[in-house]
Order: C-alpha cells, then structure tokens, then sequence
C-alpha cells in the first residue's frame, strides 16, 4: 500500500522532521521502491518534486530536507505501483487546475474496474486509476459548478463524490488547494494536531526527536496526517473508515463519517490491503 503524509497550518512551516521518517519508509523493503513525490502551497502556486526512485535514497529526497520549504499546505506521497507502470508520469501527487487555482491530489489504494467516460475539462496524462480518479473528481465537480463554491457546499459535494468512488476499492486519499487539506480513509489514516503547550517528538521509524517548543510560537497551529503514525511518543488519532474530513489552519473545520463510526486495526488495514492487490 502506498504511503500518504500530509500537513496543513496555520502559518508557513517545514515538514522536515516528519519528512524525515516518512521518507524511510519508501525504498528500504521493494514494496516501496516505485517512487515518491511531494508538492507544496507556497501562495497561489505550487513546488512540485518527484521522482520514480526509492525515496529513501532519492537525490531530490535530499534536496527537500535541504531546502527546508516552508508552507501552509503539503502533501507527499510514496508509491507501490498496483496500477501503472513505474515511470515519472505516474509518481503522486497529480496537480490540476481548477477555477483558477492549483489541486494536488495523491491516493493510496485500489480502484478496479473504474473506468470513466471522457471528460470535457479533465484528462489522464498517465495510466494509474489514481489520475483518473483525480481527473473524474474535478471533471464532477467542474460540471456542477461554473464557479468555485461556498466551502460547505464544496466539501458536501466532495462528499458525494467519494462515497461515488470509493465504491471501486481502497480509496485512502489527501486533496488539497493551498487553502485547506481534505482527507479521505477507507482503512487506515492517522492524524496529530499539534498546538501549544509543545512537547517533545520521537520519530518511529529512525532514532531522531525534536522539542517543538523550541522552534514554534505560541500562536503556532499544525496538523499532520499520514497512513501511519509517524512518531511513537504522541497520541494521534485516526480517522473512521469512510471518513471525510477537512482541515484548514491546523483544525478540522468539517467532517463527514458514516453513524456509528467504525475504525480498523492496523493489522486489518494490512490484510484488507493485501486481498485487495495492494502491498504494504
């Protein structure tokens, strides 16, 4: 299963340290050597990076936790290709414009068998359901409305899309235009907010923390989300199956989830993935 990290805050910040690990996870074991990507919001455009190497050996992984790229707005990606093959075209995140602004859109799943009419506004460039998801999304949305709509009832119509979707397979997917991060869980995603008091930061997947107190302010406002917890001394929190949720300045603003919500061990999450053709 590909891997998903995404941040969203309320002022500009790096996401160096959760970098750090993340991109560990993407080249150490083949089920995670199809390449990475990463694009981030800086006002009304977008620094997109990718590469179809292992990102934990990636040169343009360096370049990132180099350049330290502060933004209100990220979204990564780490592929295991189950559809597509491994090439430039079809490395996360797809970025499209909508309404006069930049999308990123990455995806982490399944989809068989979707198969999409041609769009009048949004076509594939490469062969990975995943583009074709994106490209079906904005297409939808595009007919419906003209212009950009209100927030809720962008985030309704979104909504109503997903459910659309999702019904193809895993559709675990992060969606963002520079101004708020959507999020969508089928089966497992998880995410921290971080805020003052701030305390210190043990990543789990290589021997490095950080004392976020240290480098914040008070007014300070982050939220991290990612397939799975990235650090082992905080308390993150995971999304519902079926979720939808919304950030915008490091907070939920909206969310919509299936009554009563139901959530998914890691271990259940691994092994739907697994029936349905996506390695972890």
């Amino acid at each position: 299963m590909c891997q998903l990290l995404g941040m969203d805050c309320n002022t500009p910040t790096d996401i160096v340290f959760s970098f750090e690990g993340f991109r560990l996870r993407g080249g150490l074991t083949d089920n995670h050597a199809d390449g990475f990507g990463i694009a981030f919001f800086e006002g009304h455009g977008v620094r997109l990076l990718q590469d179809d190497k292992p990102c934990a050996s990636s040169p343009v992984a360096d370049l990132v936790q180099q350049y330290k790229i502060k933004s209100e707005n990220v979204i990564a990606h780490i592929r295991k290709a189950t559809q597509g093959q491994v090439h430039l075209v079809n490395t996360h995140p797809f970025v499209r414009e909508l309404w006069g602004e930049y999308w990123v859109f990455a995806h982490n799943g399944n989809l068989r068998g979707f198969k999409p009419a041609e769009g009048e506004y949004f076509t594939p460039v490469g062969t990975t359901d995943s583009e074709e998801a994106f490209c079906y999304l904005l297409e939808q949305l595009r007919q419906r409305f003209r212009h950009k709509p209100e927030r809720e009832v962008l985030f309704k119509t979104i909504a109503e899309i997903t459910a659309e979707l999702r019904q193809y397979g895993l559709f675990n997917y992060m969606l963002s235009n520079g101004d708020w991060l959507i999020a969508h869980a089928s089966t497992l995603l998880f995410y921290i907010i971080r805020q003052a008091p701030f305390g210190k930061a043990v990543l789990s997947d290589e021997d490095v923390a950080i004392d976020f107190s240290a480098v914040t302010t008070p007014h300070d406002r982050v939220a991290v989300i990612a397939t799975l917890p990235l650090t082992c001394n905080e308390q993150w929190q995971q999304l519902a199956v079926n979720e939808l949720v919304m950030f915008s300045q490091g907070a939920i603003v909206l969310r919509d989830c299936v009554q009563p919500p139901q959530y998914m061990s890691v271990e259940e999450g691994l092994a739907i993935a697994r029936k349905a053709g996506v390695t972890m």
